[in-house]
């Protein structure tokens, strides 16, 4: 299973402001960590804000944060609210399904077993789960390039 660049984008904003929750956190700033788009980077930020896990204070030193507490973060929740579908194979697709052995076949149903045990995983974590515990400074607050390898957090500074 592959979750979409969208997902992926949902995951690491959250991280990141998870990471940063004593102060507001712009959209550039999290897109310039990762090297992403800020126009799909904004995308991703208004769904987190319209699920009520982020949100947004406008103005010159506007920015978000988390809505919630991370330890209220369900991932499995999260990425169920941010893929569009779980379409293993073409099987799994009603309307457009061409496949020779549709209703004969018990890969659609082993497929489904495994997309479940994939996301009965993640309904067991939560956003505080995936916090750096490691170093923390004494206020609390992590840099991000702490968490990078030694050779590209030395790239970056």
């Amino acid at each position: 299973m592959r979750l979409t660049s969208f997902t992926d984008y949902t995951l690491r904003s959250l991280i990141y402001l998870g990471m940063n929750r004593d102060k507001l956190v712009t959209i550039q700033d999290i897109a310039d960590l990762h090297s992403i788009s800020k126009n799909h980077l904004t995308k991703v930020v208004h769904q987190l804000g319209v699920n009520g896990l982020v949100e947004t204070v406008r103005g010159r030193n506007g920015g978000l944060r988390l809505k919630r507490e991370p330890a209220d973060i369900n991932i499995g929740a999260v990425v169920r609210e941010s893929e569009s579908d779980f379409y293993m194979a073409e099987c799994f697709d009603g309307e457009h399904n061409t496949c020779a052995f549709n209703g004969a076949c018990y890969l659609k149903t082993k497929l489904e077993e495994a997309t479940d045990a994939y996301l009965k995983v993640l309904d067991g974590v939560t956003l505080a789960d995936l916090l750096p515990k490691r170093g923390a400074p004494k206020d609390g607050q992590l840099h991000p390039l702490q968490l990078m390898p030694k050779t590209q957090a030395e790239r970056l500074a």
